[in-house]
């Protein structure tokens, strides 16, 4: 059942309100005032039951999330910053400063659960809108990071030390006796991968990591011979991921690279202080001048960057409601002149009959173009894109589709902020002029 929101025209005459306590001009007051709630209410109301216990109200939930992203927080933190900030407070609705939690943390998780990548969607759509014009542009910049796991960096002989934990709890929990558990064994063993480089405890580290193996091989057998018929149907999918991981071999595509996430992919990006990226694929696509995200969508496994541009325009197309003319790509989308109406541009050399404006034209754009990279780096860096805390596949396209909607709201709060900063100045008659322009330049 929906939780309703508090009346913001009602007051209580026992506490202030937060309206009156508040500045007016703050950022996030201004971008609180500025979000079409409705929209939200409309939208997700139908993914509740008609009887049943009250849920949490709908904009207060929306609005935790979109903190969440906004400040780069935890599901845990944003919940007990939410108690200490009234900002925080009245972004979600609050008419009144509240003392307790207003949820779980764990509630957000099933809120993200319900609503799904659609919803996502839905949050996203009206990040863009709420910049309007500016996002209809008709050139668009298109770029590939990788959006990294939260998991330890992946090597043999951690997988197979994992397998073994996992194999001793599910016959502890099945309740088959083992012959052994190797508690001991696996300690002694693993601390012999320590210096595994140094030439004198090399062949020691080497002859270790194959005994890990073996057991971790001997024990999945071992479980296989003594469940019965209906606890091997429950743990088939991970015996089956177990001996997957023990099969595959170093020159093997699509290996497992983390028990609990084996959906992870190992992705090479050039970069010569992280050879190896383990996560999944993301295209971002923003407006060439404004710089506003328009698209952000996440890729299992590391797929061309060419073959991902279709999925990438159909997405802007869906948000935005029309298809961009022109996208600009680096040299990574080669091959791809047009997809549908949209004409694609790479750098490459100019034409011999090229006019001195064309090339200059083709110069800017393509400067332009490196403006999406310092984006990138704020979507890692400020909006939780850096490293993904959520689980699967699912995981990863929300948290994208989270990341990109806070950039754009903070991308609008700013402007909020900026706008009411010029009309002040303009009432007062203190309006200066730009950075950059002739009349700053002169006055300096």
């Amino acid at each position: 059942m929906v939780g309703k929101s508090p009346d913001q025209n009602q007051t209580s005459f026992m506490a202030a309100g937060l309206l009156e306590q508040l500045n007016p001009k703050h950022p996030l007051h201004l971008l609180a005032n500025q979000i079409p709630w409705d929209a939200f209410e409309e939208e997700f109301a139908t993914l509740y039951s008609h009887t049943g216990q009250p849920g949490k109200p709908i904009r207060l939930m929306v609005g935790i999330l979109i903190l969440k992203q906004m400040d780069n927080l935890s599901d845990e933190r944003v919940v007990e910053k939410w108690v200490e900030n009234p900002y925080y407070q009245h972004f979600c609705g609050e008419r009144e400063f509240q003392w307790k939690f207003p949820c779980d943390p764990s509630d957000l998780v099933h809120f993200r659960n319900r609503i799904g990548i659609k919803g996502m969607e839905w949050i996203f759509t009206i990040s863009i809108a709420m910049h309007q014009e500016e996002a209809l542009e008709k050139e668009i910049v298109v770029d590939t990071t990788v959006q990294e796991k939260n998991i330890t960096y992946p090597t043999d002989t951690k997988l197979h030390a994992r397998i073994i934990e996992k194999c001793v709890g599910i016959a502890q929990g099945a309740g088959v006796p083992l012959r052994r558990s190797y508690a001991r064994t696996v300690k002694k063993l693993q601390m012999a991968q320590r210096f595994r480089r140094s030439p004198k405890t090399q062949k020691k580290a080497i002859k270790a990591a194959r005994q890990l193996k073996t057991i971790a091989g001997r024990l999945v057998r071992e479980l296989e011979r003594k469940l019965n018929k209906d606890q091997q149907e429950k743990f088939a999918k991970k015996l089956g991921l177990f001996q997957r991981v023990l099969q595959q071999q170093r020159s093997d595509k699509n290996k497992v690279y983390s028990l609990h996430e084996p959906d992870v992919s190992c992705i090479s990006k050039g970069k010569l202080h992280k050879k190896h990226e383990f996560g999944s694929k993301v295209s971002v696509a923003m407006t060439k001048t404004s710089g506003i995200i328009v698209g952000a969508l996440s890729f299992k496994g590391n797929p061309y960057d060419g073959h991902t541009l279709p999925e990438v325009l159909d997405q802007v197309r869906r948000f935005r409601g029309e298809l961009p003319k022109i996208a600009i790509c680096d040299r990574g989308y080669r091959g791809r002149a047009k997809i549908g109406e949209t004409e694609i541009l790479i750098p490459k050399p100019p034409k011999k009959d090229a006019t001195a404006h064309e090339k200059q034209k083709m110069r800017r754009r393509f400067r332009r173009r490196a403006a999406i990279e310092p984006i990138i780096g704020h979507l890692k860096s400020d909006h939780r894109m850096g490293r993904n805390f959520l689980k699967g596949v699912t995981g990863d396209e929300v948290n994208v589709l989270l990341a990109a909607a806070a950039f754009n709201f903070k991308k609008a709060m700013r402007a909020l902020a900026l706008f009411f900063v010029w009309i002040r100045m303009l009432v007062f008659g203190r309006v200066l002029p730009l950075v950059g322009s002739p009349m700053a330049q002169a006055g300096s």
